[in-house]
């Protein structure tokens, strides 16, 4: 990667001036060489002068100039300068610009891949909604910020297993029990209040009339004792089946589905406790068992078993994370958690802190809220869900691939609007269209120049000289520095904003030079490698993102 060439070409030529009394010897900070905010100082500049002078006790200028004066020669650098105040700024050398243009085609579907994470496991785990309704906007939002993040950092080096936490136990299973038994008692025909805390929306409704339909009043049959829990069972199933169809059809995948109630099964919650009892960290008080955070730092105790003997769920998570942590044994984990969950992550962090785990391998992504608008009209009701968005609603409605680039253009900690007219306009408005677009032009340049008998391999990349052809491939060269960037700072939503400005360059390309001429075949067959280059960095990009990469639209 070009950009860490250049970082360690500074070092070695400070390492230079020092060995030479130049510069004193002492630390050199961490000052990666950056790309200027104005691309007419250069295509990458140097801060490390302005770093240095204090501790230097010299000039940035002076500085930058000794180290400018011992750069080791470099292929790819044309040309360097320094600027005040103390600035090292580096232009790319034209001819080796354009050759990686071959080296972009070479990489085909690995290019913008580094060795970041160098093949470090981590643990990424989203979604993990309550298998007691469908999923709604909130939960897709979660979904492809995840199932992003997990892509990224596996172009990144790192060895990435992505779970989905199946919260199957505890105080909303409780609640889902009731309400589907209540539904299914009406289906049969019996006059019987809903709870009132009950879960509304049709889908148990339907559930309820399948379960009839299929089955008729077996579990009423049964007993309540017996046919309760059984056809809460049933149900948790044909939801989790709903919530992996809707998962599966956003195109998003998990290496685990963990189940929560295991925990309480193979010992896990019985050794948390115990530990945190060994370590002080428990009190008993009004017949519950109680997390001391505020002796960690928090503002408050946490209640982990309630008096009836029931878990929190802030007890099954301590668990959850002691499994993941100690028992599967993760160097890392990066949780992606709804807005609701903001609250938590502090005294997640103590309690795993409270049984020896460093809470730095922990981090956690707060997916912020999703507002769905039709042009100026907010959307508000599912009838499906209740009174929530269902997301198979807004997939049915614009397609995997808007829902993913739309979720994804926002940070994650920013509120978002969701256009769904503008996410279903087939013209340039619409970022999706225009992007994929970009990708399908070229397929269709590349077609053409097929079926004509022109071919592109041979393509003598050094001919790409004009203006617009070299901005390209600059812009190419963005995607390994934005993957690992993306990485480091967790914030998949650097791809869409990417795509759109590859896209733009491309169609400003495509309008400035001809890219198949009759009288010119060696720039033809160049033209053509660049654009063959193109469609392979905007598909990785597309891909990254879980999107598709259309040959036609």
């Amino acid at each position: 990667m070009i950009r860490n060439d250049l970082t360690a070409l500074v070092a070695e030529a400070v390492h230079q001036a020092q060995q030479q009394g130049v510069l004193p010897t002492l630390a050199i900070p961490d000052s990666p060489v950056e790309r200027p905010q104005n691309p007419e100082h250069g295509d990458y500049a140097s801060t490390l002068p302005l770093k240095l002078a204090r501790s230097a006790r010299m000039a940035p200028m002076a500085i930058a100039e000794a180290i400018k004066g011992r750069l080791p020669d470099s292929p790819a650098v044309g040309s360097v300068s320094v600027a005040p105040p103390g600035f090292i700024n580096f232009t790319l050398d034209p001819g080796w610009l354009s050759n990686q243009v071959d080296e972009i085609v070479a990489h085909a579907a690995s290019f913008g891949s580094v060795d970041y994470g160098k093949g470090e496991r981590i643990q990424v785990e989203f979604v993990s909604a309550n298998p007691t309704g469908p999923l709604h906007v909130g939960h897709g939002r979660g979904a492809v910020l995840g199932s992003a993040l997990a892509s990224l950092l596996a172009a990144a080096g790192f060895q990435v297993h992505r779970e989905y936490y199946v919260n199957d136990t505890g105080n909303q299973i409780e609640v889902f029990q009731r309400s589907v038994w209540a539904r299914y008692l009406q289906a049969l025909g019996e006059d019987i209040a809903f709870p009132e805390d009950g879960y509304g929306g049709s889908y148990l409704v339907d559930l309820a009339a399948e379960v009839v339909a299929q089955e008729g009043d077996r579990y009423r049959v049964l007993g309540e004792q017996e046919g309760r829990p059984a056809l809460t069972r049933l149900g948790m199933s044909r939801m989790m089946d709903t919530i992996r169809a809707d998962l599966r059809d956003l195109g998003v995948h998990f290496d685990t589905w963990f189940s929560e109630a295991s925990l309480y099964q193979d010992g896990a919650y019985e050794t948390v406790l115990a530990r945190l009892k060994e370590g002080g960290h428990l009190l008993e008080k009004e017949g519950a068992h109680w997390f001391q955070s505020t002796a960690l730092g928090e503002d408050k105790d946490n209640v982990l078993v309630r008096s009836t003997g029931m878990p929190t769920y802030f007890a099954s998570d301590i668990a959850y994370h002691y499994d993941k942590f100690e028992r599967r044994g993760f160097p890392k984990g990066i949780n992606v958690w709804g807005a609701d969950h903001q609250g938590h992550v502090s005294r997640v962090k103590a309690a795993i802190a409270a049984l020896g785990i460093d809470p730095a391998r922990l981090q956690v992504v707060i997916s912020q809220l999703v507002t769905l608008r039709r042009g100026n009209d907010v959307v508000r009701l599912s009838k499906r869900a209740g009174d929530i968005i269902a997301l198979r609603d807004v997939l049915d409605e614009v397609g995997a691939d808007a829902c993913r680039f739309f979720f994804l253009s926002r940070s994650a900690d920013s509120q978002m609007d969701f256009d769904l007219e503008l996410a279903k306009r087939q013209s340039n408005e619409n970022p999706v269209y225009y992007v994929q677009y970009a990708h399908a032009r070229i397929a269709s340049v590349l077609r053409n120049a097929a079926e004509r008998g022109l071919e592109w391999s041979s393509g003598r990349s050094e001919l790409l000289q004009h203006e617009a052809e070299q901005a390209l491939v600059r812009k190419m060269l963005a995607l390994p520095e934005l993957i690992e960037t993306a990485a480091e700072a967790l914030a998949p939503h650097l791809l869409p904003h990417y795509a759109m400005e590859l896209a733009t360059t491309f169609h400003n390309f495509y309008e400035k030079c001809r890219i198949i001429s009759e009288d010119d075949g060696p720039l033809t067959a160049a033209r053509l490698k660049l654009a063959e280059a193109t469609r392979v960095a905007l598909a990785r990009t597309l891909t990254l993102m879980g999107m598709s990469a259309p040959e036609r639209m």
